[in-house]
């Protein structure tokens, strides 16, 4: 089956965001595929570059990157959200030396997102 997951919770303060994480492993085990994570409204949180939680702890944001990059599924942010919560890129920040958006993520719009929803086999949401 093919799967979209939808996060909307931040990357700490909720168990829904390793819930996500969890369950994406869990499905990616069993042989199903994903087909995008759509990080949104306090979900974008995944995506800040900034993140940086003390040695002892789990680095979801780490976590996440090395997950899309074994099994090739894009991490997209809204970039709406995004902006508001002041995750930006090369073409969003004010100034290019701003920009902490996290390697493997990307800002996106909700078309991507749409057109996700559309193909999959189930949407999941976080």
């Amino acid at each position: 089956m093919r799967y979209v997951l939808s996060v909307t919770q931040p990357v700490y303060g909720s168990e829904a965001s390793f819930l996500a994480y969890q369950v994406a492993r869990a499905l990616l085990q069993a042989g199903h595929i994903i087909d995008q994570v759509f990080f949104s409204q306090a979900g974008v949180s995944h995506g800040n570059g900034y993140v940086y939680p003390a040695n002892d702890e789990f680095h979801l944001v780490k976590q996440w990157q090395q997950l899309s990059a074994q099994h090739h599924f894009p991490l997209y942010l809204c970039i709406a959200a995004a902006q508001r919560r002041g995750v930006v890129n090369d073409e969003t920040a004010f100034a290019k030396e701003q920009n902490n958006l996290a390697s493997g993520f990307v800002l996106a719009g909700l078309g991507e997102f749409s057109q996700a929803v559309l193909t999959a086999d189930r949407v999941i949401t976080f």
